[in-house]
Order: structure tokens, then sequence, then C-alpha cells
């Protein structure tokens, strides 16, 4: 591949989607609404994390994890402004497999995580109106069903709505801030930590709801191959990490100001559950307090939105790349909106939206830290291969200095947010990573890949079917996720060894999730058996896969 200057245009099939012309403001609130539409999720972080910690948080990560992720998608969106950007990007980088993988991993990210955002609106509902098992469940059924309508309609009308829903959003959020405030009666910071924690345990729970918070930031670079001016996605980068940071940030330190009680804090609708809505009803009044539930539902809705036109567009690239079932890629008349991945989303939604918002937020994380730390290295191969100096697209400044800052403190935030989450969602997301390698080699001897579009240009391997290449790159993949496992069993056995068999026998009960040692048996052994699978894949495809040397 040649060191091109100007933009990169992958055959992604974009050119058969509508395009939209996007304003700095359009493109900001959409950024917005995928990302935040409001600060919740952190009531939950509150009580677990302490209030302290909790603000040192929502400092930190946007400076070490939110701000990094911007400069890469901002800048790989100038060079490959494409749908479904991760795929591409990391396909550019390191190949068809490794980019298959990036999209399948955000694929399920995206189709986890998205059931979230519902739960969060009818818990809010709930504080307001009491509902039944049934009646709650026929809600959020209603709230998928009517977005999955609209984003069939078209991408303009997601960002009208993206734009209406952020004004909302930001104006009741400030009017919480200044009743907060105006009622300055706690120290927000104090307990730094909750007393009968640690300083590992909390930082773990706050590292996978705070990267949550910003699992929406790279969406936007799923949409670029239908914004008809890209370069707009940089400008609506750098404003809307502020917006989002300082949305996050100051709702909380007024809440945790006025109203104190940071044990009471939460998303349940249990009596006596402290939110930002308590803010305004203590304070105001009940009239407020409804209108912030209101509110609350409409800021769930527009990431909901958000988030379905976004995910749609990842089964629409595998399946024009011949890595999935073509029907896939089948897009509606009018609008030329990807019909089945819309519908298949909000399926999968549907089906989870009963899973409790924090199991969710754990088992989504994982998965996160893999994906969003994959693309910085991604970043920096990209920047390798198409040197910023040759381009005419906008890119970021900063030289060696720029690359160590986003690769240093995506791997910090990322390795320690993997290690503390938990042990059961440590070994459950490496189930959730092989999966990809797995569904990549089935789907590509299926379907055929990039093969089936150019042979020459993509050659494949005529014992294995798979491209040239693909066994050491395989063997890659089993040394970095084996030696994670491998290092992990040891580092989690470390810090939750005085506390973790009780917990997860009282937590799950018998089984393998009760059982402590077990779970670090099988990271450690698996783990190590992995490595050594990739040590010898890497040894056979070397000899035996002719291919560059790239990853």
């Amino acid at each position: 591949m040649s060191n091109k200057p100007d933009t990169h245009t992958a055959e992604n099939g974009s050119a058969t989607m509508h395009k939209t012309r996007f304003s700095l403001a359009g493109i900001v609130f959409l950024i917005f609404c995928m990302c935040a539409a409001g600060a919740f999720g952190v009531e939950d972080m509150i009580p677990s994390v302490g209030p302290g910690l909790t603000i040192a948080l929502l400092i930190i990560i946007p400076i070490l994890w939110a701000a990094p992720m911007g400069i890469y998608t901002a800048e790989l969106g100038a060079l490959a402004p494409v749908d479904a950007g991760p795929y591409v990007w990391m396909k550019m980088a390191y190949g068809e497999m490794w980019g298959f993988c990036m999209n399948w991993w955000l694929m399920l990210a995206i189709y986890l995580g998205q059931a979230a955002y519902v739960v969060i609106a009818v818990g809010y509902i709930g504080k307001v109106i009491a509902l039944t098992p049934l009646a709650a469940t026929i809600i959020k059924v209603a709230i998928v069903v009517v977005l999955t309508i609209v984003n069939l309609i078209g991408l303009k009308e997601v960002s009208i709505l993206s734009t209406i829903f952020s004004i909302i959003i930001i104006v009741m959020f400030a009017l919480v801030t200044i009743v907060g405030f105006a009622n300055w009666n706690y120290n927000p910071i104090e307990p730094f930590i909750p007393e009968s924690s640690d300083i590992v345990s909390s930082l773990g729970t706050g590292l996978a709801i705070g990267i949550w918070l910003y699992c929406g930031y790279i969406q936007i670079s799923n949409l670029g191959g239908e914004i008809a001016n890209p370069e707009i996605v940089p400008k609506g980068m750098k404003v809307s990490i502020i917006i989002i940071t300082l949305n996050f940030l100051l709702p909380t330190i007024a809440g945790l100001a006025s109203l104190g009680n940071y044990e009471s804090w939460g998303t349940g609708i249990e009596e006596g559950v402290l939110n930002y809505s308590s803010v305004l009803i203590h304070y105001t009044g009940p009239a407020l307090g409804i209108a912030f539930m209101i509110m609350a539902v409409v800021s769930s809705c527009s990431t909901t939105n958000s988030i379905i036109a976004s995910g749609s567009r990842l089964f629409l690239i595998l399946a024009e790349d011949n890595l999935c079932p073509g029907f896939l890629s089948k897009l509606t008349k009018k609008s030329k909106m990807p019909f089945w991945p819309i519908i298949i989303l909000a399926v999968v939604t549907i089906i989870f939206v009963n899973f409790d918002f924090s199991m969710i937020v754990n088992i989504v994380s994982p998965v996160l830290f893999i994906l969003y730390v994959g693309l910085a290295f991604a970043f920096l191969k990209i920047r390798k291969k198409y040197p910023v100096e040759e381009r005419t697209v906008w890119y970021a400044k900063g030289g060696k200095a720029l690359k160590a800052y986003v690769i240093g403190g995506m791997f910090l935030i990322g390795f320690i947010g993997i290690m503390v989450n938990g042990l059961e969602f440590f070994t459950f997301s490496f189930l959730i990573t092989v999966s990809g390698l797995v569904a990549y080699v089935a789907f590509k001897r299926l379907y055929g890949g990039l093969y089936k579009k150019d042979p020459k240009k993509y050659p494949i391997n005529p014992k294995t079917k798979l491209a040239q290449g693909d066994v050491w790159r395989m063997g890659i993949f089993f040394m970095i996720f084996g030696l994670l496992m491998f290092i992990g069993s040891f580092v989690i056995s470390w810090y939750e060894g005085s506390w973790g068999p009780a917990y997860y026998l009282e937590t799950y009960g018998e089984g393998l999730l009760g059982n402590f040692y077990g779970m670090i048996s099988i990271c450690r052994w698996c783990g190590l058996g992995g490595a050594v699978l990739g040590v010898i894949l890497f040894i056979i495809g070397r000899k035996t896969d002719n291919v560059s040397t790239e990853c």
C-alpha cells in the first residue's frame, strides 16, 4: 500500500449511502448524544467508588482516555472518512483478520451495551410512576421500536433529534448544577473512597463505569462515509470533549455538595435512592423533578437513537467485504439505511433490556478496553504507513510526544481497568475476544472475504483458505491475549486473594463463577496454553505463509 497523502478511499460501499452535511453544532450534539447525553450512570459510581475518587476519575479519564481516543479518532477519520471506521482503520494497519476482529468486538460491545441506556430510561420513569415488570418491559420495547423506525427513516432525522435532545439535556443538567452549587452544604470529596472498601476495589468499579461513560466517543467513526464534510469531525471532537467532561463533572460535584449521603446515590427505583433529580426535588419541589425524569428518558432515548445509527453500520461493511451474509448489506430504497442490521440491533437490544445495569457495564467494559487500546496501536501503525508530512488532510500535531501520550494514556487506563474489573468479567472477556477470531475463520472460509473482491490484491493460502499471513497473525493474537490472561491470573490473585474466595462463593454460589481459584486456574493455564500455541503458529506461519512483515 503506497503512502498516499490524501484521503484514503477504502472500498466500503459508502457511495451508496445517503450523505448528510453537518454543521459544527450538529456534529457536536451528535457526538454528545453518542457519548454522554447527560451524566447518567455516574450515580452508580458514587456509593461504590466513593465521592472523592469519583470526582478524581471524572477528571483523569478524560485526560488519559477520552482525549487520546478523540485524537486518533479525529485523525484517522480525516485520513479515511468511511463507514465502520475502526474496521477499516485496523484493516489498513494490520490486515483483514485484525480488522474483522476489531469490528466484531465493537459490534458485540454495542449490541450488549445498548440496552443499558434503555434500562436507565425506564428506571427514571419508575421513580415517578409505579411500574410492574410487564409494564416496564413494554415501555422498554416501545422505546426501541420507535427509535428503530426513526433510524430507518434516515441519518438527517437522527441529527435533528440529537440536536434537540442535546439542548434539553444540557439545560436540565445546568439547572441541577446551579441549584446544587447554590445550596452547598457538604464536602463533595469526602470520603475519598468508601470506608468499607480499598483503593483497588474502588478503582476497578470506577474505571469500568467511567470507561463505559465514554464508550460512545468513537461511534461517530462508524458514520464517516455518510458525512459529506468529514473535516468538521476534528473540530467537533475538540468542542464535544469539553462539554462532555463538564457534563459529567459539574452536576456530580453540585449534587454531592448539596445532598451529601453518598451511600444513597444510585440508578435504582427503590425508596430513598438519590440521583440528580433529587437535587431539584429537594430544593425546588416535585415539578422540576418530574421534568428532570422526562429529560432522563429523553437522554437515554437520544443515546439509544444515536448508537442504533452508528452500530447498524458494522454488519453492513462486513457484508460488503464478503465476511458475513450478503443480505445484511441491503439498504432501504428511500433513505438508503441498512435495514437488516438496524432490525437485528433492535432485536438484540430488546432481549437484553431486562439485564441489570451494572452487569451490562461490567461485561462490556473489558471489551472496550481491548478495543480502544487496539485502535491506539493502529493509529501508530498508520502514521508509519502514511506519514503525516505527506498528507493533505487534518492530522494532530505533536510528533513523538503526541504518540507517547496517546499510547501511554490508553494503555495505562486499559491495563489497570481490565485487571481490576473483577475476575469473572476478566475471564468472560476472553471468551468474547476469541469469538472474534472464530467468527473470522468461519466467515472467511464461507464467504471468501476480500479475496472474492480482488484475488490478486488479497491472495489466500490455498491450504487454509484464509488470507496469506493469517496463520502467523493468529500466532500473534494468541500470544498477546494468552500472555495477558496468564499475567492477569497472578495480578488478580494478588489483590483479590484475601477476599475473593468468600466474595465469589457468596455472590454466585456453587459452580464455576463461585470458585475463585478455579477461575484463576482457568485463566492461568489457558493463558499459558494460548501463548505457547501462539508461538507455534507464529513460527509455522512465518515459514509457510508467504506474506509481508505487517501484523
